[in-house]
């Protein structure tokens, strides 16, 4: 019943990556909305600098613009992270079901292994 145990640990080895795959994502996630705030602090400041706040003005700073754009981008990325994120999550929860399966049918191999050996000693015995 080697298969059996070989199929669990490939289960198990797969766990662990979908967890990887999910951590990595929600550290992915977290670093664009601390940037993200970052760069709303410098928009903040570059408007409160040139005292306009009206994105459609002719004298708007270019860099609060450029900033602004920046940070919609982090922001689409973070939904499309999200998004990802929920996928990751549904598929962790599938080979976590195909790894309980697995160990479910592991021991019920052993436990016929272990009456069988036993059976056996008990008619040499």
């Amino acid at each position: 019943m080697k298969s059996r145990e070989n199929l669990v640990r490939l289960k198990q080895f797969q766990v662990n990556e979908k967890r990887r795959q999910l951590l990595q994502l929600d550290m992915m996630i977290a670093e664009f909305e601390r940037m993200a705030v970052e760069l709303e602090l410098q928009i903040t400041a570059e408007e409160k600098k040139a005292g306009i706040t009206d994105i459609n003005h002719f004298a708007y700073p270019t860099f609060a613009k450029a900033a602004r754009l920046r940070r919609d981008n982090l922001r689409n990325s973070q939904s499309d992270l999200a998004q990802q994120r929920s996928t990751a999550e549904s598929l962790l929860g599938e080979a976590e079901a195909e790894l309980s399966k697995a160990e479910m049918l592991e021991s019920r191999d052993t436990k016929i292994r272990e009456s069988e050996v036993g059976g056996r000693s008990a008619m040499i015995g």
